[in-house]
């Protein structure tokens, strides 16, 4: 007797294996990334931009999109347009961590097209050793942060996010 091809019922239960297995796979990498990222109330972050603005994240009036990547990370140049497009209209702070000096960085972001006549794309601070993405709890970059205007960590992603999902997310947080 010939085999029997396998019934529409098995495929059916094949493929929810299939997907339970690839979804629980997902959420544990997911939540491996997350497991040291802060939350609750927002490390500080206070500096001086490459450009030479000072910035606080604290006394916002509404929600700052905190972002941390390196120049040397390619889901973070992939990245770039959609945080230079947030940044047109919403308070975004990017931080370039382990990526070298101001001129480096802008080197970096020229190259991606991030600098427009003298200004960039965004608003960065450089930090050369890692020291913020560390109080941050930033160990895979990017890693972006939507904190309100009380100071608190409302949303954490870490990976690729488009334009759409980081402005839901300053959205959601006002």
């Amino acid at each position: 007797m010939p085999d029997e091809a396998p019934s529409s019922k098995s495929k059916w239960r094949r493929r929810a294996i299939e997907l339970t297995v690839f979804l629980a796979a997902f959420f544990a990498i997911r939540a491996w990334q997350r497991r040291d990222v802060a939350a609750g109330d927002a490390p500080p972050l206070d500096g001086v931009t490459i450009e030479g603005q000072r910035f606080e994240l604290a006394g916002a009036e509404g929600p700052t999109l905190v972002h941390f990547w390196a120049t040397w990370c390619g889901v973070c140049k992939a990245m770039d347009g959609n945080v230079a497009a947030v940044s047109k209209d919403a308070r975004v702070i990017t931080v370039a961590a382990s990526s070298g000096a101001a001129e480096q960085i802008r080197a970096a972001m020229a190259e991606q097209g991030l600098v427009e006549g003298e200004r960039l794309a965004f608003a960065v601070i450089a930090d050369p050793d890692g020291r913020l993405a560390a109080t941050w709890g930033v160990g895979a970059f990017p890693t972006s942060f939507i904190v309100d205007a009380r100071g608190t960590i409302r949303s954490v992603e870490v990976g690729y996010t488009t334009e759409l999902g980081l402005r839901a997310r300053l959205s959601l947080a006002e």
